[in-house]
């Protein structure tokens, strides 16, 4: 825990939880990442494009906003969002990808293995990628297309710790 964390009780459940500081209030100045490690950023640039490559930009948008979901990164989500809206993405859809598992007929087969895929990589700390959520995505890729996916969610997860880590707001759009 860092010092401007702070740990409370739930009023409704009684657990402990921790409140992390919100990049929108953060008073410390933080560094342009693009700027100070131009060759970096470039390269997962580089690495996002490929990951691309072959996959459906719809599915890429709901990859990209499921992992921002679960990292809490709001620069991103805010970012993906607007998107996958401008690429024809209902709000319907877009307001369900938080709770996909209890809303997955709004997705296909190939979606839903796509999002559980995302959620064990982003969470690959907690019990690692199981079979069954690997073999399911598997099933509906290829394995070129599941490399690509791989990738996707691996430089979704980078790029949400690059705007977590120098505070980017949400709404700040800078590409």
């Amino acid at each position: 825990m860092t010092t401007t964390e702070i740990k409370t009780n739930d009023r409704t459940t009684g657990e402990a939880t921790t409140v992390r500081p919100n990049p929108a209030t953060t008073t410390t100045s933080r560094l342009n990442f693009a700027k100070a490690a131009p060759k970096v950023f470039r390269a997962v640039i580089g690495l996002d494009a490929a990951a691309r490559e072959g996959l459906d930009p719809a599915l890429v948008e709901l990859v990209q906003i499921r992992a921002s979901h679960l990292n809490r990164c709001a620069y991103c989500l805010h970012m993906h969002t607007t998107d996958a809206r401008k690429a024809g993405e209902s709000e319907e859809r877009l307001h369900m990808v938080a709770v996909w598992q209890e809303a997955d007929h709004f997705f296909t087969a190939r979606e839903q293995s796509a999002l559980a895929l995302t959620d064990a990589v982003t969470r690959i700390g907690d019990a690692g990628v199981p079979d069954e959520v690997y073999d399911r995505a598997a099933a509906h890729f290829t394995e070129e297309e599941l490399a690509h996916l791989l990738a996707l969610i691996f430089t979704i997860n980078t790029w949400n710790r690059i705007a977590l880590s120098t505070a980017k707001r949400a709404g700040t759009d800078e590409r």
